[in-house]
C-alpha cells in the first residue's frame, strides 16, 4: 500500500510537470506570478483529473441536425441544463485544481524546455563553496523542523496498511515513528561575485503595455541568474535622453516622457562598473529594453560605446527590443550589423506575451550558429 501510494504520488508529480511544460509560454507571461513579491510558491491551475470510468453511448441516439427543430431556434430553452440561456442548469461543470510548485521547480522546468547552459564564472580559479538546502527528509531532527505534510502523510500510510483507518471517522493521529523532519543537502554554488544590470527606456515612446513586457522578461532572467551564482548584486538604470541609476521599486514605476539617447544608460553603466566592479573576479550581466527608437545622432555614439568600452567588460550583454506603435525600432538592426562578431551580445525582438519565452532563449540560450560560446557559458 505505501509502494502504490509513493508511486501514485510520483505519478501525479509527473502529471502537474507535464501540464507546467505543456503551458509554459502560458505560465511564464502570467504577470500574477511575478506579482507575488517574497513568495517563493507558484500556484499552478490544473484540469481535474478524472478517473477511467464508463460513459454513455451519445452516438446512438442521433447527432446534430438531427431531431425536431427549425434553423434558427434556440439550442437550450429555460430549465434544460447547463447551457441554458435562463434558469439554473443541471448539468456538471468542468473545474480546475491548483498545484503549488515552488519557484526553483518552475526555473529549473524553464531551463530544462529552453535548453539554457549553466553560466560559467569568468575567472577559471574559482573555488566552489557549498552550502545547505533543507531538501531532504529525515526521521529525527528538531522539532522546529518538523515536516507537518510529510508526517501526516507517513501517519496516514501506517494506518491504511495496519486497517486502522476508520473511513466513517477519517482521523489521522501521527505517533513517533511517523515524524519526518526537514534535513539540509550540501550544494555546490560557485563563490563568484556577479552583478545584474537591467537598464530600461523610459522614454515617451515606452507605455505600460511595453513595461510590463519588459517586467515579465527580466523577471525569469533574473531569476535563472539567480540560480547559477549565490548573491548576484542588482542595479536599475532608467533613462530618456538622460540616464539615472534608480532603486528597484521604481524602476518599473516612472512615468514614461522625453526623448531617447541610448549612449547616455551605456555611458552611465560604463561609469558604475569602473567603480564599483572592476576586479575581473566580478562576473557581469547587462540586460537592456527599449522600442529601439534612438535620437538619431545618438546610435554612433551609444554603438562605439557598448562595443569599445562595456562590452569587453562583460559576461553577456542582452537587448531586448520591445514592439511600440511609436517607436522606429531602428537601433536594433544597426546593434546587430555591429556587433554580429561578438559572441557574448544577444539581441531579441518582443511583440506580445506569447514572444517572452522565445525572448528567454534568445538571450540566455546556446547559440545556434556554429560559433563557439565565448560568452562564459558551459
Amino acid at each position: 500500500m505505501a509502494a502504490r501510494i509513493e508511486r501514485d504520488w510520483a505519478r501525479f508529480r509527473d502529471i502537474v510537470r507535464g501540464k507546467i511544460r505543456q503551458n509554459l509560454r502560458q505560465f511564464i507571461a502570467n504577470r500574477q506570478i511575478i506579482g507575488r513579491q517574497g513568495r517563493t510558491v507558484v500556484t499552478i491551475p490544473i484540469p481535474q483529473i478524472e478517473l477511467p470510468h464508463f460513459t454513455y453511448r451519445w452516438d446512438k441516439v442521433g447527432g446534430v441536425g438531427q431531431g425536431e427543430g427549425e434553423e434558427g431556434d434556440l439550442l437550450w430553452t429555460e430549465g434544460n441544463g447547463e447551457g441554458a440561456r435562463t434558469g439554473p442548469g443541471f448539468g456538471p461543470g468542468w473545474h480546475t485544481i491548483e498545484v503549488e510548485v515552488t519557484l526553483e521547480e518552475m526555473v529549473d522546468l524553464l531551463g530544462e524546455e529552453l535548453e539554457l547552459p549553466s553560466l560559467k564564472p569568468k575567472s577559471a580559479g574559482t573555488l566552489e563553496a557549498v552550502y545547505y538546502r533543507y531538501r531532504s527528509i529525515r526521521r529525527v531532527g528538531p522539532e522546529c523542523l518538523r515536516h507537518m505534510r510529510r508526517t501526516y502523510r507517513e501517519a496516514l500510510k501506517r494506518q491504511l496498511i495496519s486497517g486502522t483507518y476508520d473511513y466513517q471517522d477519517p482521523k489521522v493521529t501521527p505517533v513517533r515513528r511517523d515524524f519526518r523532519y526537514r534535513a539540509p543537502v550540501p550544494t555546490s554554488l560557485p563563490e563568484s561575485k556577479a552583478a545584474l544590470f537591467f537598464i530600461l527606456d523610459v522614454s515617451g515612446s515606452m507605455g505600460d503595455r511595453q513595461k510590463e513586457l519588459v517586467r515579465t522578461t527580466a523577471f525569469w532572467i533574473d531569476q535563472w541568474i539567480r540560480k547559477q551564482y549565490k548573491g548576484v548584486e542588482h542595479r536599475y538604470i532608467v533613462h530618456d535622453a538622460v540616464a539615472r541609476e534608480v532603486r528597484p521599486e521604481f524602476f518599473y514605476r516612472i512615468k514614461e516622457s522625453g526623448g531617447t539617447k541610448i549612449s547616455s544608460a551605456y555611458a552611465l553603466c560604463d561609469r558604475i562598473i569602473t567603480a564599483d566592479y572592476g576586479s575581473d573576479d566580478w562576473n557581469l550581466f547587462a540586460f537592456h529594453f527599449t522600442d529601439g527608437d534612438n535620437w538619431e545622432e545618438d546610435d554612433r555614439i551609444a554603438l562605439e560605446i557598448l562595443e569599445q568600452r562595456l562590452v569587453p567588460q562583460l559576461n553577456l550583454f542582452g537587448y531586448g527590443q520591445v514592439q511600440s506603435p511609436w517607436g522606429t525600432g531602428r537601433f536594433i538592426r544597426q546593434l546587430r550589423d555591429a556587433v554580429k562578431d561578438r559572441t557574448n551580445v544577444r539581441t531579441t525582438h518582443i511583440v506580445s506575451e506569447d514572444d517572452i519565452l522565445d525572448a528567454i532563449k534568445d538571450l540566455l540560450g546556446k547559440r545556434e550558429d556554429g560559433k563557439p560560446d565565448e560568452v562564459d557559458l558551459r
